[in-house]
């Protein structure tokens, strides 16, 4: 039986950041990156819309997707000369009807305590500042003049994954079928291949399996896989200066290069746990709900050609959308990276160097995560963040 200082479950954008920043914060122990899909055909890192904001309703998340930013910024210092992205930073635009337009001026005024750059703007600014945009039942919008945008996911995973390999980092391409738990101490993981590997220290980077891999450490944690649908389109008019769109209605869209990609405006009544084999995207929410939005609030899109469609899972936290970070307060080497509900991505070097810090150093330094710990799950007691998209 293999035993390892650390064990990750989870080797996808989350449970990688926290193995690099380990070494990065000098951990000299031996760590095991434990991954079932190598290939990330189904993870929710490659198949999100791979999207960056500071428009958030609480601080601390703020502060998670900065550190990100940070990081987008000095890629090359990081990783090296070839490090690329692709990242456009055209921002988001976030709209408001008269109903939701007290919850952004409150959000726009956390985000400029936090110094992100958004601007808060009526319905007649916004208009001519983008002239393709229809006002119909908007009075005001947020949009990050800078620091939002988007990106390749694959890249910046992959940027990860082959910096790990110069770090002695163990991967480990198998399932978690059982952790293995003495009273108040996690000893270690069985893997569907047979192997046991002892562990001093367990981090759950599970994405939307994380609840089930609590379960098997016998603790509770309220997240979920969700499914969401992204589509594809083609329309005449392309518009360079196009944010990232959030509709009222819940509903997205931004460029894709030569194309567009929308989704958003999940039923809430229809959208519970996904089936963990489901990945169909679901047509008929964008025939019938998602492409009449689109046309409303941008006339040029009452004609455009859906092209393909694809849908992943992500790690829905059912008590308030936020992520769980850190240790259980009882089981202590036992440590959540798990909830993200739809902001994982963005966040994950943030949480990794901020959990990193927690092992080496004994508590946060660069990133404060005590906010998202998981004491507020053991007494129901939500920290909810309001602007999920």
């Amino acid at each position: 039986m293999a035993r390892y200082d650390v064990v990750i479950i989870g080797g996808a954008i989350v449970g990688s950041s926290v193995a690099f920043y380990l070494r990065e914060e000098g951990f000299a122990g031996s760590i095991a990156l434990v991954e079932r899909d190598p290939q990330f055909t189904h993870s929710a890192t490659t198949l999100s819309c791979a999207s960056i904001r500071q428009q958030f309703s609480i601080p601390e998340n703020i502060r998670l997707s900065q550190f990100t930013l940070g990081l987008f910024r000095r890629l090359k210092q990081e990783f090296g000369v070839d490090a690329d992205i692709a990242f456009h930073e055209k921002g988001y635009l976030i709209l408001a009807s008269e109903e939701g337009l007290p919850v952004l001026k409150a959000n726009h005024e956390v985000q400029a305590a936090e110094g992100a750059d958004i601007l808060l703007e009526d319905a007649e600014t916004l208009s001519r500042r983008f002239s393709w945009l229809s006002a119909e039942g908007i009075v005001a919008g947020a949009w990050g003049r800078s620091g939002e945008g988007w990106f390749d996911a694959h890249a910046l995973l992959m940027l990860f994954r082959k910096a790990l390999r110069a770090k002695h980092i163990d991967f480990i391409t198998a399932s978690v079928t059982g952790i293995g738990r003495d009273g108040a101490k996690i000893t270690g993981v069985s893997l569907d291949n047979g192997e046991r590997l002892a562990a001093g220290l367990v981090v759950n980077a599970a994405g939307p399996n994380a609840g089930r891999v609590a379960a098997l450490a016998g603790l509770a944690l309220p997240v979920e896989p969700r499914k969401r649908s992204v589509f594809v389109f083609e329309a005449r008019d392309k518009f360079s200066d196009m944010p990232l769109l959030v509709d009222p209605s819940g509903i997205y869209v931004r460029p894709e290069g030569s194309v567009y990609i929308t989704g958003g405006a999940e039923p809430e009544d229809t959208d519970g746990p996904a089936d963990p084999a489901d990945f169909d995207p679901a047509w008929p929410l964008f025939e019938e709900t998602i492409w009449p939005v689109l046309a409303t609030r941008i006339p040029a899109f009452e004609a455009i050609k859906p092209t393909r469609a694809w849908a992943g899972h992500y790690d829905y936290n059912t008590l308030d959308q936020n992520a769980v970070i850190g240790p259980h307060p009882e089981v202590k080497n036992f440590l959540f990276a798990n909830g993200f509900s739809g902001h994982g991505l963005q966040q994950a070097p943030a949480v990794g160097k901020a959990l990193a810090e927690l092992i080496v150093h004994g508590g946060y330094r660069t990133v404060d995560a005590s906010a998202f710990g998981y004491e507020r799950i053991a007494a129901n007691r939500a920290f909810r963040e309001l602007n999920v998209i």
